[in-house]
């Protein structure tokens, strides 16, 4: 999911920018209608743009005409024309404000799309590709990558585009009003596209680092504050602190640059401008004395080339946007194009309701190559057994279930339940209908009910309160200061452990699963809340079959069955009381 940042310069930045434009091309179908219309309205304001200057040529030429002030009309006409200009600047403003709303909520329209399939995508990513990710960069691409993309193609990019619609418009009516003129004005656009080319090269390569800087200063704050509690505890503010200044400080210095370069770009086409006025207004100050055009034609001409310049400063003023926003949207599609590994077969068919049987036939899975998490599991878990899963910390206990769960796909062998490859059945028919219960539950920061209801979509107020019920968290939920529509903190934190974890097992209960997780439920927990917690989960698991896991025989609860599990192998089970002291004593495991 690493980005591998923008390319060199804006012309070698077109094939990025069609990546980006295949990406959203869907979404721009979808807002066809505002774009057309925002178009017509560019079209028209570059129309009244060209009028506008007329009226001043008339005026220009009539005054400066021999006898003009004892001409009976002179007043008429000089009011008529005022008039026109009026006329011109106020339909040209209106097309304007159409232009910029109907382009600006288009983008915004896209861009609001692009994130949702974005945070949609990310979701989708297997647990082995989060785990080569980091949290911050990509919280990073979702909102300051999208949000830059967003601004600048409404700020930057299609003002860009009307731009250049005006540029080719005038140019053209400058070359009929005056080709010689013409060609002195637009001598100096080679010069300023060979200047901009390689300036704007220095500033998308800053803006390639900046980005990364700030990937990382958002990977640590994100590490920095979920973890607050040890980092206070350990004192570790002063060190965190400067891990994040130094990436600030080399942010901050790639940030300087870029503004630096694009300034100098800007002042440098500031100076080509003037350069090209000073000898349109030379040239053609003489061919009026000589007769060649009218005063009025050359002030329409400078007109038409103050507006057609305008780009060119845009070009130069927007550079260091363009190319950073080219930066964020390479890092978007980086992240778009990378293929969630988990995914349903095209053959995969929607499960039945399960009766819970599990085997595990000869599998291997692995987080990396070099070091297999599973090698050459074989198991099977009759339907409604409950079955004990021990070993250390890292023998590959946690990497069985999320088999289980299809979070990852083995290496090789295959995870049947009642007969069924799991690969064969769509993952939302299997996920479905197996439930978990984690060591740190997981709650989000909503409504208690909603916390409980996220156990199965659709469920009343009613299941959720005899979920509740069952897990033991009615009467506490009851007493919170709204009741169960209270808001809990994020993840839980206005709550105690216990509390947690009875909000989690109502959840799991909601799903009415035939296959039930524990993984280490009830890990953490004072005495009297565990007995709480423990009561819950007998009548969650009660006729389902249950995966205990566990790093002891002592915490794994009543069971009918044990595997000890060691360096990704099966190496002793049993009936718990049929475990050998000399297996407990190998996998590190305490007898009850």
């Amino acid at each position: 999911m690493s980005s591998n940042g923008p390319p060199a310069d804006l012309r070698t930045a077109i094939p990025g920018l069609r990546r980006i434009h295949r990406r959203v091309r869907p979404h721009l179908r979808a807002e066809r209608a505002l774009i057309t219309g925002g178009f017509a309205a560019l079209f028209a304001e570059v129309a009244f743009r060209l009028l506008e200057p007329w009226p001043l040529k008339v005026v220009v030429d009539a005054v400066v005409a021999p006898g003009a002030a004892d001409r009976p009309d002179i007043d008429r006409l000089l009011i008529l024309s005022g008039l026109a200009v009026v006329v011109a600047v106020a339909l040209r403003a209106l097309m304007a404000y159409v232009t910029t709303v109907t382009f600006a909520l288009a983008g915004n329209r896209i861009l609001t799309k692009v994130r949702g399939e974005l945070f949609e995508h990310v979701q989708r990513l297997s647990i082995v590709q989060h785990g080569r990710a980091r949290i911050g960069d990509l919280v990073t691409r979702l909102t300051g990558d999208v949000g830059r993309l967003q601004e600048v193609a409404v700020t930057a990019a299609l003002p860009l585009v009307g731009n250049v619609v005006t540029l080719v418009a005038m140019t053209l009516v400058m070359a009929w009003i005056d080709l010689g003129l013409a060609l002195i004005a637009v001598a100096v656009f080679p010069v300023f596209f060979l200047t901009s080319r390689r300036r704007a090269e220095r500033i998308t390569s800053v803006s390639r680092d900046q980005r990364k800087r700030e990937g990382e200063m958002a990977a640590i704050a994100v590490e920095t504050l979920g973890a607050v509690r040890v980092v206070q505890a350990y004192s570790l503010e002063g060190r965190l602190s400067g891990r994040f200044g130094l990436s600030n400080a080399k942010s901050l210095r790639d940030g300087v640059r870029a503004r630096r370069l694009a300034a100098g770009l800007e002042r440098r086409t500031d100076l080509m401008v003037g350069v090209a006025t000073a000898s349109v207004l030379v040239v053609g100050a003489r061919r009026v004395l000589g007769g060649a055009m009218s005063p009025g034609d050359l002030v329409v001409f400078l007109t038409y080339l103050k507006s057609a310049f305008k780009p060119m400063r845009d070009l130069a003023k927007y550079t260091g946007r363009i190319a950073r926003a080219s930066a964020s949207g390479e890092r978007i599609i980086d992240l778009l194009d990378t293929a969630p590994e988990i995914v349903d077969t095209s053959w995969a068919r929607p499960a039945h309701r399960f009766h819970g049987e599990v085997r595990f036939e000869g599998v291997r899975a692995a987080y990396n190559e070099d070091r297999p998490a599973l090698d050459g599991i074989d198991l099977t878990v009759r339907a409604g057994e409950r079955i004990g899963v021990v070993g250390t910390s890292g023998s590959g206990k946690s990497t069985l279930v999320s088999l289980l769960l299809r979070l990852q796909d083995p290496v090789s062998g295959t995870v049947r339940v009642d007969g069924h490859d799991l690969r064969d059945l769509t993952l939302e028919s299997v996920r479905s209908q197996i439930a978990i219960v984690l060591q740190e539950s997981v709650l989000f920061a909503t409504s208690a009910r909603e916390n409980i209801a996220y156990g199965r979509a659709g469920a009343t107020d009613e299941e959720v309160e005899a979920a509740a019920r069952l897990a033991n968290a009615h009467e506490f939920i009851e007493q919170l200061p709204e009741g169960y529509e209270t808001v809990l903190g994020e993840r839980g934190a206005t709550l105690s452990g216990g509390q947690r974890q009875r909000i989690a097992v109502a959840r799991a209960a909601l799903r009415d699963a035939r296959i039930v997780v524990l993984d280490e439920a009830t890990a953490g927990l004072d005495e009297a809340n565990a007995r709480e917690v423990v009561a819950a989960l007998d009548r969650l698991i009660d006729g389902r079959t249950t995966f205990v896991i566990a790093h002891d025989l002592a915490t794994a609860g009543r069971l009918d069955r044990v595997i000890v599990i060691e360096h990704g192998r099966v190496v002793d089970e049993g009936r718990p009381d049929e475990l050998t002291g000399r297996t407990l004593e190998v996998s590190g495991a305490h007898p009850a």
